[in-house]
C-alpha cells in the first residue's frame, strides 16, 4: 500500500518545488488589478494583499491568533490539506485581510519576496502555528501555502 509521502509526491504541489513557485508566480504575472472574482467578496489587490499576508504569517513574520477548530486533529487535518477541494466563501483569519492594498506592482513584488523565503527556509526550522491547522510540518506548509494560493488563483480565473 502507497504512504502519504510517496503519493504526495506524484499528485500534491508543494511551494518548495521550484516549477510549482514559478507556475504560482506566473499566474499572479497575468492578473491585473482589474480582474473580476468569480466567487467572494475580496477584489484582485484585496486578494493579492490576502495572499502576502497569508505567506508573512508562513515565514513567522505575521502572527494569527489560533482558532480551537475540528482542522487542527487528524485525520481532518490530513485531509484538507493533502487531498479535499477547499471550500469558497471559508471565513479567515482577521490578522490574514486587515492590511489595505497598497500598489499593485509593490504587492507582487512583496509576494515575490516571500515566496522566495519560505523556499529557502529549512525543512527542520521552527514553522510557525498555522491559526486553523495548528502545528504543521515543512511540507505541510509547503502544501498549504501551494494550494491556498491555487485556490485565490482559480478564485480570479488565472
Amino acid at each position: 500500500m502507497l504512504g502519504v509521502d510517496s503519493v504526495t509526491r506524484s499528485f500534491v504541489k508543494t511551494l518548495f518545488q521550484a516549477n510549482a513557485r514559478d507556475e504560482v508566480l506566473r499566474r499572479f504575472g497575468q492578473l491585473t488589478p482589474q480582474h473580476q472574482a468569480r466567487w467572494g467578496s475580496m477584489n484582485a489587490p484585496r486578494m493579492l494583499k490576502h495572499i502576502v499576508e497569508a505567506m508573512r504569517m508562513a515565514v513567522g513574520d505575521l502572527y494569527c491568533k489560533p482558532k480551537n477548530t475540528p482542522l487542527r486533529r487528524t485525520p481532518l487535518k490530513q485531509l484538507v490539506i493533502y487531498w479535499l477541494p477547499f471550500p469558497k466563501g471559508v471565513p479567515t483569519s482577521r490578522e490574514l485581510i486587515q492590511a489595505e492594498p497598497g500598489e499593485w506592482e509593490a504587492d507582487l513584488a512583496v509576494l515575490r519576496q516571500l515566496i522566495d523565503r519560505f523556499a529557502a527556509r529549512e525543512s527542520a526550522a521552527e514553522w510557525p502555528v498555522h491559526p486553523a491547522f495548528g502545528s504543521l510540518t515543512a511540507k505541510q506548509w509547503g502544501i498549504l501555502a501551494y494550494r491556498h494560493t491555487d485556490h485565490h488563483l482559480r478564485q480570479f480565473r488565472v
